[in-house]
């Protein structure tokens, strides 16, 4: 099968904006800092410099070893921890929410670019330090995103409430949905692995975020990933200047709203709110709004004045919660960062970004979209080449392929562009006699080309499905090999479980990404197993 590079732009499944981005179109060049390349991290690096207190960096370090003490980590890991206290140390981070059982194939494919992006950093510049960092998404509440996973086409839901920052919530009642996924995994020995791996993260351990943490170190920690859960008050009291300035200023509204005035035709992926924070407050989680002088927080009667509310910030930082339009500065404010990977989603919102960015004073992060991947078989790959198929021709909507390979099958021409273009001929004469006469039969001609056009356009139709008809059974052998790389006509990675593929390739399935998987490429990684 022929290993046709699909570029994101060519894929299909990528917006208009980020296709834009990589092509680097000059009217998406004012929403992002520096475009990613490897010669583009020189400049980062000294401007970041400029811009990163060090004193930071014992705060960050000591979060951290707090968090670390909980588990077992790599000596890759302590390594990259400890060499965040010098000043020649930069992170790349990508950030992700606490989906259960990892979730979706692409959290591997995130954290393996970053991991990836840092190895090749350290060759172009080896007098500086890089450390990849996985932002764990700990103060969503959003739990209803991440309580699931599919495995082999089939949804496993953790049914419960939840209301409050998904990080502290408590794992129990996990034994039951683990023990029905444990019979879907079987009994070999891989299978074994896993269980053991999804025991050991979700029944040892009391919150989602420390069973989060046990499983990307699990997988990652030799690699030496530092995973950070910025739910923390010393880490949240260097962003107090920040939040007082959301507060008082709404400055993010103001400056990113100006931002998506120059969006035009894009759509835009996330809109300011006045005051983009929440209040956290035991297992609540809720907007802070500011109505008739007083900073009220949503659906409680709770309410601040400014002077109560800034002495409440001051005393408990931890109780706020930037959302999805302040946490990019929170990150970018307590890490040595010079670049977030992310998907092209989350590419799209930081590009509404750079001028809020810029108002207070922050460096802009370089935008790395993250790897994609489709996992094949050596068995898949000899289906398409009987069946003559392309990953050009896979990568195409299911309608579209069909009706091209139906096309490209047939013994016989089933467009009838010539007899359409032979029937304009013909009504261009009529039409021509008709302007010389009464206009009433200037009408009928008119009226029988539309006619006898459109009868044509039927009869290309009826011979295209009686054409599908006759070649069902390659048809069908080509729409079941596209359902198995496209599971629901979407992307693998937005659909599987990883463990799908553990199953079957077990140890060698990390250590092939890591090999394969190229952190600044915009094509497609097709990784055959």
């Amino acid at each position: 099968m022929p290993s046709d590079c699909i570029s994101f732009q060519n894929s299909g499944y990528f917006s208009s904006l980020i296709n834009d981005y990589l092509d680097q179109k000059p009217n998406v060049q004012p929403l992002y800092h520096r475009f990613p390349t490897v010669e583009n991290f020189g400049p980062q690096i000294e401007e970041k410099k400029a811009n990163f207190e060090d004193n930071k960096r014992a705060v960050l370090v000591a979060a951290l070893e707090a968090q670390y003490a909980k588990i077992n980590a790599s000596s890759a890991t302590l390594n990259n921890i400890n060499l965040l206290n010098h000043s020649n140390t930069y992170t790349i981070t990508t950030g992700h929410q606490l989906n259960l059982f990892s979730g979706p194939l692409y959290f591997l494919y995130k954290i393996i670019s970053t991991i990836n992006l840092t190895k090749e950093l350290q060759q172009k510049y080896p007098e500086q330090n890089f450390v990849p960092v996985y932002w764990m998404a700990t103060e969503d509440h959003d739990f209803e995103e991440i309580n699931y996973f599919t495995f082999k086409g089939k949804k496993f839901c953790w049914n419960r409430e939840s209301t409050g920052p998904v990080g502290r919530l408590t794992t129990e009642g996990l034994e039951d949905f683990l023990a029905i996924f444990a019979l879907e995994l079987g009994s070999s020995t891989n299978a074994e692995t896993l269980k053991t791996l999804f025991q050991e993260a979700y029944l040892k351990h009391t919150n989602l975020a420390d069973a989060t943490r046990y499983l990307a170190n699990a997988l990652f920690g030799h690699y030496g990933l530092v995973i950070l859960d910025a739910d923390d008050a010393n880490l949240k009291r260097q962003f107090i200047p920040f939040v007082e300035e959301e507060l008082k200023h709404q400055t993010a509204f103001s400056k990113v709203n100006e931002t998506i005035e120059q969006f035009g035709n894009y759509t835009v992926q996330v809109n300011p709110r006045e005051i983009n924070l929440f209040f956290i407050e035991d297992d609540l989680r809720e907007r802070i709004i500011f109505e008739d002088g007083l900073y009220k927080i949503n659906n409680t009667k709770r309410h601040f004045s400014e002077q109560e509310l800034l002495a409440e910030l001051e005393l408990h930082p931890e109780k706020f919660s930037p959302n999805v339009v302040m946490r990019p500065l929170y990150q970018e404010v307590i890490l040595p960062n010079l670049a977030y990977i992310g998907g092209g989603g989350e590419i799209a919102y930081w590009l509404e970004l750079k001028s809020f960015f810029d108002a207070v004073k922050v460096t802009f992060p370089m935008l790395i979209v993250r790897n994609s991947v489709v996992l094949a078989t050596e068995k898949q790959l000899k289906k398409a080449d009987a069946l003559a198929l392309t990953w050009s021709d896979l990568f195409q909507k299911q309608n579209r392929l069909i009706n091209n390979k139906t096309k490209q099958l047939s013994e016989f021409a089933i467009d009838l562009s010539d007899l359409k273009q032979q029937l304009q001929q013909q009504f261009q004469t009529l039409n021509e006699l008709a302007s010389k006469t009464d206009r009433s039969f200037e009408g009928a001609v008119k009226a029988q080309e539309v006619k006898q056009t459109k009868g044509l356009e039927q009869l290309e139709k009826r011979l295209l499905k009686a054409q599908k008809r006759k070649l069902a059974d390659s048809l069908n052998r080509i729409t079941a090999l596209q359902n198995e790389l496209f599971p629901n006509q979407s992307l693998q990675e937005r659909q599987a479980n990883f463990a799908e593929f553990y199953l079957e390739n077990g140890e060698q399935l990390l250590p092939k990404l890591v090999d394969e998987i190229k952190p600044l490429s915009t094509n497609f990684t097709i990784i055959t197993f």
